[in-house]
């Protein structure tokens, strides 16, 4: 049951005399019962791939040659088994890549690839943005560090680019590697990261320079589109390469969770942030399955719950319920989710100025752990199949060695004073239980930030607090499978046989 139809619940109930029948069902936050999640051993499952962890963003290329970033992706990689990180970039002023002359130097490309691959991920490569001695104009996007999201003066150069771009990236790392990364063709083209003139038109120029370049090198290349905000372009996008048999072997596209229904379905309906990636999920689904490519495989390349830098978001504890349920709802529907990003190392408006500003990364400024950090690690410890329960408040998995994990939360949007909500889990032939939780007394430092008053620098001893502060609880023991969760609170349950 949603919030929304809880209030409504309530509201009628208020309204309304009582009677018996009016009574809230069991497991609503405020019945008095707790919700049972039954789940058996041997109960009917399906396939429960990880989609959610195989790819993650970052802000752009240049922030991977540094110490901090480096280390935040390894306690990523540790925590999440991460497969590819996916930037902005890599063709910018600042790696070098194209000199004034329209020459080529890889050596930061290298360096930056190279980095990936020793901390045990791959490169979810996105070809951006135009070389300065390649673009149309000079006018840069108003990111700090002022990329161009301009057309090429000739198509034919930027297409040249490309191929050089991929070939030697095949010469260094051998095709069998390359041929296991994504070539994703620029980065929300339909809005201000690109100024063709008609938008879709010209990138769809762009975006066949780009797929025959990289298939010219090596036809198992993998290289897709349209990078598109808001789940846009992507009938037409599908339609165009079938049309014009232009090379495409993914679909990409990005959502957030406060994006207007206007932008994403063109509709007026309010759509609440709890259910509006996975509502774009299944929209770019049903597209695809409809199109003349049914089988293309779909990758969020972005995603998360604000494109807005809101720290009640993206900085606590409300990240575990959202990331959990929208797993729950997204699953089957996609091949892969890309969360926006992995690290607070990220200048899109500037130097960070304070650890907690509503950053998007799972860890905040000086290696401190997020909320959202911890779900994910939490995430990760789910099984391989799926279980059906009837329930929108948990997700259950079986592992390969027939051991259950649960994961179950307490939705609450920021700011809203919701009750808690009890659960009973029910494992017929049940050994053992453990619970773990995150929520904001277990796993988050913002609160102890602000007591701290806030301090835009803290000090090295105040860094080893929250630090200290931002860990979560071990896990203990769920007695009679009983547990009762505080709103904005994410727990993994674990069964034994």
């Amino acid at each position: 049951m949603t919030q929304c139809a809880v209030r409504l619940i309530l509201l009628t109930l208020l309204m309304t005399p009582f009677s018996p029948s009016q009574t809230p069902p069991a497991g609503s936050p405020g019945s008095g019962a707790p919700e049972v999640i039954h789940i058996d051993f041997h109960s009917p499952a399906r396939p429960f791939p990880h989609f959610y962890e195989s790819i993650i963003g970052s802000g752009r290329a240049i922030l991977s040659l540094r110490q901090s970033w480096r280390e935040d992706l390894r306690s990523v990689r540790a925590a999440a088994a991460i497969q590819y990180v996916r930037f902005h970039g890599i063709f910018d002023r600042e790696t070098g890549a194209v000199n004034p002359d329209g020459t080529y130097n890889f050596s930061y490309v290298d360096q930056i690839y190279d980095g990936l691959l020793d901390i045990g991920v791959r490169p979810f490569v996105e070809l951006s943005f135009m070389p300065e001695a390649l673009a149309v104009s000079d006018q840069p996007h108003a990111f700090w560090y002022r990329p161009l999201p301009n057309p090429p003066k000739d198509y034919s150069a930027w297409e040249k680019l490309v191929e050089a771009f991929t070939r030697h990236l095949v010469e260094r790392y051998g095709a069998a590697e390359v041929e296991r990364w994504y070539f994703e063709v620029w980065n929300e083209p339909n809005i201000d990261f690109w100024t063709g003139s008609p938008k879709q038109s010209t990138y769809f120029d762009l975006y066949d320079h780009a797929a025959r370049a990289v298939k010219a090198v090596d036809a198992k290349l993998r290289v897709g589109g349209p990078a598109t905000a808001q789940a846009a372009w992507i009938p037409a996008f599908i339609e165009h390469c079938s049309r014009e048999r232009i090379p495409v072997d993914f679909v990409s596209t990005h959502v957030y969770g406060n994006d207007s229904s206007e932008d994403v379905f063109g509709t007026h309906e309010k759509v609440p942030r709890r259910d509006m990636v996975a509502r774009a999920v299944r929209k770019a689904h049903d597209e695809v399955a409809r199109s003349p490519l049914p089988r293309l495989p779909i990758i969020w390349s972005e995603y998360n719950a604000t494109y807005l830098n809101d720290p009640n978001v993206t900085d606590s504890a409300f990240m575990g319920p959202w990331l959990d349920n929208n797993i729950r709802e997204s699953d089957g529907l996609t091949s892969a989710m890309s969360y926006w990003c992995f690290s607070d190392v990220f200048e899109v408006q500037g130097v960070v100025k304070k650890p907690f500003y509503g950053g998007y990364g799972l860890i905040a400024e000086l290696h401190i752990p997020k909320p959202a950090f911890h779900a994910f690690a939490l995430l990760h410890r789910l099984g391989e199949e799926r279980i059906d329960v009837p329930s929108e408040n948990a997700l259950a998995t079986r592992r390969a060695d027939g051991s259950l994990a649960v994961a179950i939360w307490n939705y609450a949007e920021p700011g809203e004073n919701a009750p808690d909500r009890e659960f009973r889990i029910e494992a017929p032939g049940a050994k053992r239980m453990t619970i773990q939780e995150v929520s904001p007394e277990s796993g988050s430092a913002i609160d102890r930030w602000r007591a701290m008053g806030s301090p835009a620098w803290p000090t090295r001893e105040q860094v080893r607090l929250l630090r200290q502060a931002a860990q979560m609880n071990p896990e203990r023991p769920l007695r009679a499978g009983a547990v009762t969760l505080k709103p904005q609170t994410l727990a993994l349950v674990e069964i034994s046989r």
